[in-house]
């Protein structure tokens, strides 16, 4: 775990504050559909459940779905663990979206669904969650990471 500790250190940060907030939305929503706005007609905090995937694709589809998100988080972590010494941007784009596919995938695990709460209804954006923030941060990471060259190639220059 030494090698790449800011991979574990983003997963396990990210992981918790996704389980927090979604436990904090559970707790203090009264039903499925309630929503508070902090900004109306803008960004609210909407309790809704999600059987799908990102933009409920493939709704219903919670079995397969718990099984990805098994897949790619054991496949993460086989990578930090046995892999190489990751780049930093890399490092944080494998934490990020391994935080995300845990969160999703306990709640597709314990209860067969996902809680999504954050709710822009400016742009009239599907309702989603911090997990669903953190795959997709963790894909710009990545991004930026396939781009940068590598401390190798400076190096024989």
């Amino acid at each position: 775990m030494r090698k790449n500790r800011i991979f574990w250190f983003v997963a396990l940060v990210g992981l918790l504050g996704d389980r927090l907030t979604k436990y904090l939305i559970v707790r203090n929503f009264e039903a499925v559909g309630d929503t508070f706005p902090l900004w109306p007609d803008v960004f609210h905090l909407t309790y809704v459940v999600n059987t799908g995937a990102a933009f409920s694709f493939f709704r219903g589809g919670v079995n397969w779905l718990r099984w990805l998100s098994l897949a790619v988080s054991l496949g993460l972590m086989a990578l930090a663990w046995f892999g190489s010494r990751m780049k930093l941007t890399e490092q944080l784009g494998y934490g990020f979206i391994l935080a995300g596919a845990l969160g999703n995938g306990i709640d597709r695990f314990l209860f067969g669904y996902v809680v999504d709460f954050l709710d822009f209804r400016l742009i009239k954006f599907p309702v989603f969650n911090l997990a669903d923030v953190f795959i997709n941060v963790g894909i710009i990471f990545l991004l930026i990471a396939s781009f940068s060259p590598s401390f190798s190639k400076k190096k024989r220059r």
